[in-house]
C-alpha cells in the first residue's frame, strides 16, 4: 500500500523540526555559536546540510504509513542515531584529516577552515543518509558497522587523493587559502556521494554486500583523471600531467577559487554521472 503523501509530509516537517531542534542543541552544548564568526557559521550549514540529508532518508526508509506510533518509534530510532553519530563522528573526521589545529582556526574566524569543516560534515550526513534506513533493531546494528566501515573509507580517500595534489592542503587552509578549501571541500563530497552510494542497498550477508560495496569504491578512482585530463588539460588548456601542473600552482600558490570552483564542480558532476549509471 502507497503510504499518503500528506501522512510523509507531516513525517517530513515534523522529524526536520526535531532533528534540527536536536542537532542544534548537541551544537550549543559543545561550543556556543557566535554570528559574527562567518567561519562557525559555514561549519553550521554543513552541519545543517547533513541533518537535512538524513532526515530525507529516515522518512523515506522508516515511515510505512500503517502504524503512526511505529513510525515515530523508528524514525525517532534511526533519526536521533544519525544526528548523534554526525555531530560527534563529523567533527572528530575534521579533526583527524586537519589535525587539531582547526577548531582553533575556526574559532579566530578562518572561513576555509569553517568551509573545510562544513563540508566534511555534510559528507558525514551524505554517508549517514546512506547507511542508518530501516526498521527494526538488529538492522540498526548491522548499519551501524556500515557507517564505520563507510567513514573509514571516505578518510582513506580523501587522505590518498589529496596526497596527489602538489601543495599540502592542511597547511593551505590553515593559511586561509579558500581556492584550497574549495577543492577540498568538492573532493569530500564527491567521494562521499560515491562511497554513500556503494554503502547503500540492501543487505544480503557479510560477504557478498562486501564484496559488492569494494566493486562499486572502483568509481572513486574516477575522479582523478578527471582532475588531471577533463579540468586541467581541457578545461583549461594547461597540458597534461600525471601529478602537479597549472591547477595545482593556481590553487596552492595563487589562491585562484575560480580554478578551484571549476576543479570542485568537475567532481560532484562525476559523481552524480557514476551513481546514476551504477
Amino acid at each position: 500500500m502507497e503510504t499518503p503523501s500528506l501522512y510523509v509530509l507531516a513525517f517530513t516537517a515534523g522529524a526536520m523540526l526535531a532533528f534540527v531542534i536536536l542537532a542544534r542543541a548537541i551544537e550549543s552544548f559543545r561550543k556556543p555559536r557566535h554570528a559574527s564568526n562567518r567561519a562557525r557559521l559555514l561549519q553550521s550549514a554543513g552541519h545543517l546540510l547533513g541533518v537535512f540529508f538524513i532526515t530525507a532518508a529516515v522518512v523515506s526508509g522508516c515511515v510505512e504509513g500503517v502504524d503512526w506510533r511505529r513510525d515515530c518509534l523508528w524514525t525517532a530510532a534511526y533519526g536521533a542515531t544519525a544526528v548523534l553519530l554526525l555531530s560527534i563522528v563529523g567533527r572528530l573526521g575534521v579533526r583527524v584529516l586537519l589535525h587539531s589545529a582547526l577548531p582553533a582556526e575556526i574559532a579566530r574566524d578562518n572561513q576555509a577552515a569553517g568551509l573545510v569543516a562544513g563540508a566534511h560534515l555534510a559528507a558525514t550526513g551524505i554517508l549517514l543518509s546512506s547507511c542508518l534506513v530501516g526498521t527494526d533493531w538488529p538492522t540498526l546494528g548491522v548499519s551501524l558497522v556500515f557507517f564505520v566501515i563507510a567513514q573509514a573509507t571516505l578518510a582513506l580517500f580523501v587522505v590518498l587523493f589529496r596526497a596527489l595534489t602538489a601543495y599540502d592542503d592542511t597547511a593551505e587552509v590553515l593559511r586561509e587559502n579558500a581556492a584550497a578549501a574549495v577543492s577540498y571541500a568538492g573532493v569530500t563530497l564527491a567521494l562521499a556521494l560515491i562511497v554513500g552510494h556503494a554503502a547503500d542497498g540492501e543487505f544480503t550477508g557479510w560477504g557478498v554486500s562486501l564484496k559488492a560495496y569494494a566493486l562499486a569504491l572502483v568509481f572513486a578512482l574516477a575522479l582523478y583523471p578527471v582532475r588531471q585530463v577533463v579540468v586541467q588539460a581541457i578545461g583549461l588548456r594547461a597540458g597534461l600531467t600525471m601529478r602537479g601542473g597549472r591547477l595545482d600552482a593556481a590553487i596552492g600558490a595563487e589562491g585562484n577559487v575560480a580554478f578551484a570552483a571549476l576543479e570542485a564542480s568537475a567532481y560532484l558532476a562525476t559523481a552524480f554521472l557514476v551513481n546514476h549509471v551504477h
